[in-house]
């Protein structure tokens, strides 16, 4: 009796042993898995700094009474910074390198589960871009999404985003993406895995050279100038969205000078403007009053306004968001004033 007792004993001390150790094997490859993610995935820090910038809004303070939303022509040329010294606007840049109408509207939509600002202020260049573009790329779309929290907005922004070639899981688990970047991993790799660093002053991407814009675009005939009825339906859910929270929705086109603006797109963001009654503004019709020299004021041949050119085009916005909008002026603001001091220390 006493040998069986030891013998059932025995048996069930090495069945625990084993689970033990199976638990212990799946810890390990869960840890090593989780450490390989993060040290594979790209950190957008001093490299591609573009795809940071969407996590960065997640740290700031929720106080913005103006958001603006879109592509490289809102986070390159609007310095909400700039805003607040003249007018005291708390406002924010959610943008992203080629940043699709139907992600502008995720972000949107995430945007206000964190706040509800007044003004949502929307570049319309992404309106040029159907799905089917060959601007629609896995590379694009990383740098808007990779760095988004998960949320129901991220899964849908996902779904709406994947090209063909992409998979769903991989933006789950990036390693499934990133892992042939064993060979080309950098201190930066190691140095962020962990913590992130800012880059931007709320979104705006400081840019200090200057590339004079030497020729001016020349039109090109199109297949088609009709915006695709899919970017209509977004830009009518941004409309319904910011109807539906009391948010005060206008449009833009920054003032770049490439990809050509045709007269076309301006007429149906004219026509759409006027028929849903939203203000919209063509800055590039503007660039005159702006000031904007693009001998002086772009850092990359007219793309992208610089340092100087934002400044001037952030002043000048600043104004019609101050007079029309009857923003709040927070001059004084401890926060802000610190931010003021910290950017002022980077563009000097």
């Amino acid at each position: 009796m006493n040998l069986f007792i030891a013998n059932f004993k025995s048996r069930k001390e090495n069945k625990v042993k084993k689970t033990l150790k199976i638990i212990g094997i799946l810890i390990a490859f869960i840890i090593i898995f989780f450490l390989l993610n993060k040290l594979l995935s790209p950190k957008y820090v001093e490299t591609l700094v573009e795809g940071s910038m969407i996590s960065q809004y997640y740290s700031e303070p929720k106080d913005h009474e103006a958001i603006f939303i879109g592509d490289c022509e809102v986070y390159a040329n609007f310095s909400p910074l700039v805003m607040y010294e003249q007018d005291g606007i708390k406002a924010y840049v959610r943008g992203s390198s080629q940043q699709m109408i139907w992600q502008s509207y995720y972000i949107l939509k995430e945007t206000l589960k964190y706040e509800t600002p007044k003004v949502v202020v929307l570049n319309v260049n992404s309106m040029r871009y159907g799905k089917n573009s060959d601007k629609v790329s896995e590379a694009y779309n990383r740098l808007t999404i990779d760095n988004m929290k998960w949320s129901k907005e991220k899964i849908d922004i996902i779904n709406e985003s994947m090209t063909e070639d992409e998979t769903f899981i991989s933006y789950i688990f990036p390693i499934l993406r990133y892992h042939s970047r064993y060979d080309k991993l950098t201190k930066e790799d190691f140095k962020y895995m962990f913590r992130k660093k800012s880059n931007t002053h709320n979104g705006f991407l400081v840019n200090k050279n200057i590339k004079p814009a030497d020729t001016f675009p020349t039109k090109r005939k199109l297949a088609s100038y009709n915006f695709d009825s899919e970017c209509y339906e977004y830009l009518d859910k941004i409309t319904e969205l910011c109807k539906q929270n009391n948010i005060k929705l206008v449009l833009i086109k920054a003032p770049s000078l490439y990809p050509y603006w045709y007269e076309e797109y301006e007429t149906q963001i004219r026509e759409y403007a006027n028929k849903n009654q939203i203000d919209y503004y063509n800055l590039l019709d503007k660039k005159d009053e702006i000031g904007i020299d693009y001998a002086v004021d772009t850092y990359d041949g007219g793309l992208h306004l610089n340092l100087t050119g934002a400044t001037k085009l952030s002043k000048y916005f600043s104004r019609i968001l101050k007079e029309k909008y009857n923003l709040t002026d927070y001059t004084g603001d401890i926060i802000y004033n610190t931010k003021l001091q910290e950017y002022k220390r980077d563009i000097t």
